[in-house]
């Protein structure tokens, strides 16, 4: 069992700035990719930053420059660093991760249970 638990979401002014954290626990080799998505109300999923497993670091056009994602893999923990956010960065926010299970196995599309974000204006 592999699970991912999303933290670090809350109420924020306009231009201030949140940082996400999402632990990843339990039978884990190895972590290949980590990526942050949100869901905003009445909009899809969309992607917003994703660290694969060369540790390159992809972002959505709409929060280039202003978030920033990191992992720590000693950890098993990925972070998203918000800042400058905006009240169009409200949703809730979602981890999901890719891995090697301790087995050998590799398990994709693992997702948490999500963390709210609302920024006001």
């Amino acid at each position: 069992q592999v699970q991912l638990v999303e933290s670090g979401g809350g109420l924020v002014q306009a231009g201030g700035s949140l940082r996400l954290s999402c632990v990843a626990s339990g039978r884990i080799f190895s972590i290949n990719a980590m990526a942050w998505y949100r869901r905003a109300p009445g909009k899809q999923r969309e992607l917003v930053a994703e660290s694969t497993s060369g540790s390159t670091a992809n972002y959505a056009d709409s929060v280039k420059g202003r978030f920033t994602i990191s992992r720590d893999n000693a950890k098993n923990t990925v972070y998203l660093q918000m800042n400058s956010l905006k009240p169009e960065d409200t949703a809730v926010y979602y981890c999901n991760a890719a891995f090697i299970a301790t087995n050998g196995v590799h398990l994709y599309d693992y997702w948490g249970q999500g963390t709210q974000v609302t920024v006001s204006s």
